[in-house]
């Protein structure tokens, strides 16, 4: 094995025997494409769905399935002990109930009690049987010992049936996979495991008339680098999305909305169990006080009528100040053109949140990049300067910083 070869991460995909196996080809497309050395450990049930030659041919590796293959190389140890993830999906209610139970009947749940790496787990079963309270112990019993079980999402099941229990789309369950490996050893701490995080990400619109609205630049990336991080770490995270185009992001609750009172009502109302909440999204601070429900039209000779503004709520402030139980941590965000750390300051000071992430804006930064750089103040006077960067970067510095004061405020 060459250095280059050595530096690869080591990721075990596990298969088990769902319909949605299928659509682990596109996971391991992914992780395969993007640098990883992947082995694939399908169950037996799992080559019903897809073939080992199928799982060998795409990751470059052989597929494993039986605890008898090649013996003197002892796969049911070794393959769990040097991987640097570990990742079943789809994972079925059977699979889950073995893994809960420490069973070891295969080569899969042998890499399960041998694995020291983090373990994701993607479930896809049928509603009633996500919902049986014997796979939602099994699943709480694995969130305990530090698994990652991914929500499933909700859609079309096998046959005409539509509820929870889908398999989550496999872009989503690679850049959950991703981010796990970027925290490296750290992954394994799990210091958000237990908490609820609400994460508001992208930008507000405040509609004119049928076909015109004021909004922002914001594409919402750095919202769900927090919301998808914040999962990453054990995290319960509801995300509240205002106008972007991306993906939802593996294994959180996401909620849709259009304008600033909508982001309001629906930051409020997840906020209320919650013990962090994040307010990353673009928030118009005006709104036009008339819509117009037919089409503003424009008149040869005539200047348009002047567009009267009105405040929106101001949902930092009132969730700082009103504190929905005794110890949650708020996070505000302040884009800023000039004086940024003074008017940050400022902001802080005003707002009254326990940490505000500074940065500077404008046509080409921060709005729709990848990377981001900024100054995070906190009501305490320190300040944490994150050098620019990926945007889950500086989600992780957030995360570094609220971690340990909710670990200091609330057992």
């Amino acid at each position: 094995m060459d250095e280059r070869e050595q530096e690869r991460p080591r990721v075990v995909l596990g298969v088990s025997g769902g319909i949605a196996a299928y659509k682990a080809c596109e996971l391991l497309r992914r992780l395969t494409e993007s640098g990883h050395d992947v082995r694939v450990v399908p169950t037996a049930s799992a080559l019903h769905f897809v073939g080992e030659a199928t799982w060998s041919a795409l990751s470059g590796n052989p597929a494993t399935t039986e605890v008898w293959e090649s013996v003197h190389e002892v796969p049911h140890v070794r393959i769990g002990q040097a991987a640097d993830l570990v990742v079943v999906a789809p994972a079925t209610a059977d699979l889950l109930a073995k893994a809960a139970h420490g069973l070891a009947d295969d080569l899969l749940t042998n890499t399960l009690l041998t694995a020291r790496c983090p373990v994701v787990f993607a479930p896809a079963m049928h509603t009633e049987m996500w919902e049986n309270p014997a796979t939602q112990e099994n699943v709480a019993t694995l969130r305990r010992r530090g698994a990652l079980v991914i929500d499933p999402a909700v859609g079309r099941l096998t046959g005409v049936d539509t509820g929870k229990g889908r398999f989550p789309d496999p872009a989503a369950i690679f850049e959950f996979c991703r981010r796990v490996l970027a925290r490296g050893p750290r992954a394994a701490e799990q210091d958000l495991a237990g908490r609820h995080v609400v994460v508001s990400a992208g930008g507000t619109r405040e509609p004119l008339d049928p076909v015109r609205y004021l909004g922002n630049r914001s594409s919402g990336k750095q919202g769900y680098a927090l919301a998808g991080t914040a999962a990453a770490r054990g995290a319960r995270v509801t995300l509240v999305a205002g106008n972007t185009e991306l993906p939802d992001p593996a294994g959180v609750d996401v909620i849709h909305i259009g304008t600033a009172r909508q982001l309001h009502e629906a930051v409020l109302k997840a906020a209320a169990d919650a013990d962090a909440v994040v307010m990353a999204a673009a928030v118009a601070d005006f709104r036009p006080a008339v819509y117009t429900t037919g089409k503003i039209k424009k008149v040869d000779g005539q200047d348009p009528e002047p567009v009267t503004l009105v405040r929106n709520p101001d949902i930092l402030a009132e969730i700082s100040a009103e504190r929905a139980r005794p110890g949650q941590l708020v996070v505000g965000f302040a884009a800023e053109t000039d004086d940024v750390l003074a008017n940050g300051r400022a902001k802080l000071a005003r707002k009254g949140c326990d940490l505000l992430v500074v940065n500077e804006v404008g046509e080409t930064k921060a709005f729709g990049s990848d990377g981001n750089e900024a100054v995070i103040l906190a009501a305490d006077g320190t300040e944490t300067p994150v050098p620019y960067g990926p945007k889950e970067a500086l989600a992780d510095t957030v995360w570094d910083l609220v971690a340990p004061r909710l670990a200091e405020t609330r057992p």
